[in-house]
């Protein structure tokens, strides 16, 4: 063989080397994405489960709360979350009751605990009592 036969040779032999690197190459990153994906799947169903059984517990949660606020007679939801007489709401129920409204209707005029209305009249009448 001569120098130049032996060089296309060695091309050859490197082209052909190349080829089969790339050609591995290619196919373990290949390899790499599907095992990858069939990991995200799984993952994905595990979450998926969890938040299922979430979703569960927090439904039953719920219902139990709303047995027990069945059970206790607790305050209507539109009641929920108002703390207390403000000011304003004090200086109107008290007018209304000066204007003869019963507490039941000064409660839901002004969308307060009927409780609240009538300690509110209590402590008004003893306040009233002392002066």
């Amino acid at each position: 063989m001569t120098q130049i036969g032996m060089a296309i040779g060695v091309l050859y032999a490197l082209a052909l080397a190349s080829l089969g690197l790339g050609l591995f190459v290619l196919l373990r990153a290949y390899g790499l994405q599907h095992a990858s994906e069939k990991r995200a799947e799984s993952t994905r169903a595990q979450c998926d489960a969890v938040f299922q059984a979430l979703r569960g517990e927090i439904e039953a949660c719920a219902e139990r709360l709303r047995d027990l606020e069945q059970q206790s007679g607790a305050a209507p939801a539109a009641f929920a979350g108002k703390a207390g007489l403000n000011l304003t709401k004090r200086s109107q129920a008290l007018r209304m009751h000066r204007l003869g409204e019963s507490a039941v209707r000064i409660a839901a005029a002004l969308e307060i605990p009927h409780e609240e209305v009538d300690l509110l009249l209590k402590v008004h009448r003893i306040v009233i009592g002392e002066l």
